[in-house]
């Protein structure tokens, strides 16, 4: 409301650029009163945007950061990788796609926290949470995770600042461990059944498929992919616990 007081005060003194400066000093005293959670409007005009093509390279760089981490390239990591790409843009976009890389790590070395940086800065971080997902994917892909590969993916959590909790729900939902359902919800096996509802609840809005806004095709699957998880583990608990 402040936001508009101060755009129509600013339009009579100034015309139009005080309307828009009044717009925006407004706006940040609304958001400042909006509570801890509310995002000032410089950060929203600050942040920008990642091209469909930028993402798609820095994509398909971290697959092949986790395709070599064991030191050993399965010819099945690449198949899983190609075939995403495929299946997600079709042939001749990802054949593109696939000289577009082959060029530009000629040109490079490839370096996680470098494409990492570069992601923070451009893409939201239900985004990272998806590439993320689709990360260990690709390292599950030749039927087990090796530890070097985990370590990896866990270094590119940490570059793509992705929080410890959102990391060991992802982890659980392709490394078999005890009580992985309730890793996944980010809970302990010691929860109410009323905690276990509101986690659920939680994670479904965190990891619904609406909240990716990105044009990218290969991280709105892995968005269904993820939320189709925590529905299996909330399933899971509620059929061990008679909910």
């Amino acid at each position: 409301m402040i936001r508009w007081i101060a755009a129509i005060l600013g339009y009579f003194l100034f015309r139009l650029p005080g309307a828009i400066i009044g717009f925006l000093v407004g706006s940040f005293m609304d958001n400042l009163g909006s509570g801890p959670r509310a995002r000032s409007i410089f950060e929203d005009f600050s942040r920008q945007k990642v091209s469909p093509a930028d993402f798609e390279i820095n994509l398909l760089s971290l697959c092949s950061i986790v395709i070599k981490a064991d030191g050993q390239v399965s010819q099945r990591e690449l198949d899983y990788v190609r075939q995403y790409f495929l299946s997600t843009y079709g042939k001749e976009k990802a054949n593109a796609i696939f000289r577009t890389f082959n060029e530009v790590i000629k040109k490079r070395e490839i370096s996680a926290q470098r494409i990492c940086t570069f992601l923070n800065q451009r893409t939201r971080y239900e985004v990272r949470l998806q590439l993320l997902h689709f990360l260990f994917g690709i390292a599950r892909s030749d039927g087990s995770i090796k530890p070097l590969e985990i370590d990896k993916i866990r270094e590119i959590a940490g570059y793509l600042r992705i929080g410890k909790s959102d990391y060991e729900s992802i982890k659980a939902m392709f490394v078999k461990m005890a009580d992985n359902a309730y890793k996944i919800l980010e809970i302990d096996k010691t929860a109410s059944d009323d905690e276990v509802k509101k986690a659920y609840r939680t994670m479904a809005k965190k990891y619904h498929p609406d909240r990716v806004n990105t044009e990218n095709e290969a991280i709105k699957k892995g968005a269904e992919e993820k939320f189709k998880e925590v529905q299996k583990a909330y399933e899971q608990i509620q059929s061990e616990r008679g909910m």
